[in-house]
């Protein structure tokens, strides 16, 4: 079913001003899921990305791995 803007313009002039609102949230929800549709994701991209946080991916897990490990060291002693 086609609808023209001159009908649906009147149609929201009728509406509420919560109404309005509710048409609104719904305009920006469909905005936002067309936009998250057309991301598409290059794996080639991914990749250099992955190659390239590597390194510091690591230095912040092996940072993390002293203090988990005083964690389990204190909770040992409990």
């Amino acid at each position: 079913m086609l609808i023209g803007s001159e009908v649906l313009k009147q149609d929201l002039d009728r509406l509420t001003n919560e109404q309005l609102q509710q048409v609104a949230d719904f305009i920006a929800f469909l905005k936002f899921r067309d936009k998250r549709r057309r991301i598409v994701l290059d794996p080639d991209r991914l990749a250099t990305l992955a190659t390239e946080f590597a390194e510091e991916d690591r230095v912040l897990a092996e940072a993390g791995m002293s203090d988990y490990a005083a964690m389990l060291d204190r909770e040992d002693r409990l």
